[in-house]
């Protein structure tokens, strides 16, 4: 089955997106092979082929470190959501592009300053 998901966001709690799909969708999320209940699809106003799915984000999944809840439909992996809480990790890569751009943009002033002495 052919799916499109569309304006994904996560809101007071709960990811969000719009799915296109050719047929109604049945929609699991699973956080280390526990699954996530309150997990909801309803078809979009108006559309016959675009599914509102939201699925709540309980507290246990909220912990230190990198989570990651899969979102399923038909077997198929529709959306990974990666949630990032607590003390940064020195190995994440958010943190190495953190500190890249900080690099970055010291080099960046060294270099306007040479230019303007010059």
């Amino acid at each position: 089955m052919e799916m499109k998901v569309e304006q994904a966001r996560i809101a007071g709690g709960v990811w969000e997106a719009v799915v296109t799909a050719a047929e109604p969708l049945t929609v699991e999320a699973m956080r280390d092979g526990r699954q996530i209940e309150g997990v909801s699809v309803a078809p979009v106003a108006g559309t016959t082929d675009r599914y509102a799915v939201r699925v709540p984000i309980p507290a246990w999944v909220l912990n230190d470190g990198v989570q990651t809840i899969l979102v399923q439909a038909g077997g198929a992996r529709l959306a990974a959501v990666t949630l990032v809480a607590g003390q940064p990790l020195e190995e994440d890569i958010r943190a190495e592009l953190g500190l890249l751009r900080a690099e970055l943009d010291l080099l960046k002033r060294a270099f306007q300053r040479h230019v303007r002495e010059s």
